[in-house]
């Protein structure tokens, strides 16, 4: 009796095996202690999936606040970096920020969903955070962007921006000056600008804050003093964007 009931409380209260005291339990009571346990459990798995869901929805809880103690702490590098480029409503009520790396598949995946949602919704200011983390050809498409930034403007940015997370082939000189010319850059002046130790420092910093942040892949958006890691279709953008302003309402 005293193993059953052990054994139930395994299973239905809140709490761990190692939060029990096994000590005083003879070795044939831990032996029937453990053949409860895999008795009942096998005689109901629905209660291994009814943990698994209640462990999963703390773990998720706990990320979110951490995630969210992590973004207020690191607000100012976040909304307030000069050196990054701001697209969609400047005075939008949301800001998403992204962290991109053009060679990553799940950001070209997502770059077109992240257009519509912010040309369509009209309301959202989005920041781009230059973080090459997949090997040189990120890191050169990463500094031709800043370059761009830097010599030509955010329009210029935006052109590069978009050619690079859609360029079919590998990002060389004659690729990156077949964008600057057909945006009509001064495409010399960008192609040099790409050796600025100020861009050196753009990166540095971009990484230190994704660092700061226990951010590790790419896309990763910042949204309402949330991190979305990973690919999210544009109807759950949508979700989440609405979710956002009725939070702040």
């Amino acid at each position: 009796m005293k193993a059953l009931l052990l054994s139930t409380a395994l299973v239905l209260a809140p709490m761990t095996a190692a939060a029990l005291d096994l000590s005083d339990m003879s070795p044939a009571e831990k032996e029937a202690f453990g053949a409860q346990v895999r008795a009942y459990l096998m005689e109901n798995p629905q209660v291994l999936r009814e943990v698994i869901e209640v462990l999963e929805q703390r773990q998720e809880a706990e990320q979110a606040a951490a995630d969210q103690a992590l973004v207020a702490a690191n607000a100012a590098d976040l909304y307030d970096d000069a050196a990054s480029w701001v697209g969609g409503n400047p005075e939008g009520d949301i800001t998403i920020v992204e962290f991109i790396d053009y060679s990553c598949g799940f950001c070209r995946r997502a770059h077109p969903e992240a257009t519509e949602l912010v040309e369509s919704d009209g309301n959202i200011r989005l920041i781009v955070k230059e973080f090459p983390i997949l090997g040189e050809q990120s890191l050169v498409a990463s500094r031709f962007a800043i370059a761009a930034l830097q010599t030509e403007g955010p329009e210029a940015y935006k052109a590069a921006h978009d050619k690079l997370i859609t360029l079919d082939g590998e990002v060389n000189e004659t690729a990156l000056r077949q964008i600057a010319d057909e945006a009509g850059m001064d495409t010399d002046s960008v192609m040099a600008a790409m050796t600025d130790p100020e861009i050196d420092g753009v990166i540095a910093q971009n990484r230190a804050l994704a660092q700061r942040l226990q951010i590790n892949g790419t896309p990763t958006f910042v949204m309402a003093g949330q991190m979305i890691r990973g690919y999210i279709p544009l109807d759950g953008m949508r979700e989440l964007v609405s979710a956002a302003r009725a939070e702040a309402d």
